[in-house]
C-alpha cells in the first residue's frame, strides 16, 4: 500500500481497539492516541463485539457493524461528534 501524497504515512493506524471508556488507536511511527467514547455515540451504544470488529484505513478506522468512520486526523485534533455530551452532562 502507498501512501497518499496529503497524508501523512507516520499518522497511518496499524492497531485500533476499545476498552469500557476509550478508543485507542496505535499509529505507525509508535504514538497512541486515546480519546474517550462518549465523542462517538455509536460506539458508546454499540456492544463490545461491535466496537472491536475494526477495519483499518489509510487516514483512520471503519467500523462495519455500526457504520461508523473517525479520521485519526480528527482524533489528533479532538474532534467529537456532533450531539455528543459528557457523561456527567447527559445524567442531569
Amino acid at each position: 500500500m502507498s501512501s497518499s501524497p496529503d497524508y501523512p504515512e507516520k499518522d497511518r493506524p496499524i492497531e485500533a481497539w476499545c476498552d469500557l471508556h476509550d478508543l485507542h488507536v496505535k499509529l505507525k511511527d509508535g504514538r497512541q492516541v486515546s480519546t474517550p467514547l462518549w465523542w462517538y455515540p455509536r460506539l458508546l451504544s454499540a456492544t463490545p463485539a461491535q466496537r472491536n470488529n475494526v477495519e483499518l484505513m489509510l487516514d483512520g478506522i471503519h467500523w462495519p457493524d455500526v457504520d461508523e468512520d473517525l479520521s485519526v486526523d480528527g482524533m489528533l485534533q479532538g474532534r467529537r461528534a456532533p450531539g455528543a455530551v459528557p457523561p456527567s452532562v447527559a445524567a442531569e
